[in-house]
């Protein structure tokens, strides 16, 4: 399975870091061409409108929303989940998403850049303990559709818990950014399961 990170703007070099530790080679995604050539990607933290900006500019928007659509795995961490969720709180007017997981989620809820934290995460199916998570402008999930699994959730500062890693079928995202870590286990998991089973399927 060739497994591709959406190269346009974010930590895209994180990712391919991390999916090297798990013994894969990606390739980056840019154009129509580099996209048809992957059997799943990888949506990177970053900055979610312009990420949604550049894909349309770089006629890959409609192409990616329609892989989705058909079952291509996806990951997306923090602005990627943002990319995955069917609808956006606190979004700008133009912002658009690649939709697939019923959920509504809200950007940068954790706070601001200055609001920036580190802490562990037990993810489900996620073994070996904790996971490391860093958050930067992250989101949370506030509404959940029937059919989407929550993996892992934290407690906000207003006592509410919300969560924070999710999947529904072939589709895996996280508020958080593993890819900023050493520990490569979500990406492995994404590799290793969610592909897999997609391909399965298929």
């Amino acid at each position: 399975m060739k497994v591709g990170v959406l190269a346009l703007q974010g930590d895209v070099r994180e990712h391919f870091r991390a999916l090297a530790d798990c013994g894969v080679d990606a390739i980056s995604v840019r154009r129509p061409s580099e996209l048809a050539d992957v059997d799943a990607l990888i949506l990177p933290g970053g900055e979610s409108t312009t990420i949604a900006q550049l894909a349309q500019t770089f006629g890959v928007f409609d192409l990616i929303q329609k892989r989705i659509a058909a079952g291509m795995p996806v990951y997306g961490s923090c602005a990627g989940m943002i990319l995955l969720a069917d609808r956006v709180l606190d979004a700008a007017p133009t912002q658009r998403t690649f939709g697939g997981i019923d959920v509504t989620v809200r950007r940068n809820a954790f706070g601001r850049q200055v609001d920036s934290f580190e802490t562990n995460v037990e993810v489900s199916h996620i073994a070996g303990g904790p996971v490391k998570a860093i958050f930067i402008r992250a989101p949370w999930v506030e509404i959940l559709g029937e059919s989407v699994e929550v993996l892992a959730s934290l407690t906000s500062p207003d006592g509410a818990v919300h969560p924070v890693a999710i999947a529904q079928g072939s589709l895996l995202a996280t508020s958080f950014h593993p890819e900023l870590t050493s520990d490569s286990r979500i990406h492995r998991y994404f590799v290793e399961e969610v592909c897999k089973n997609a391909t399965a399927i298929r």
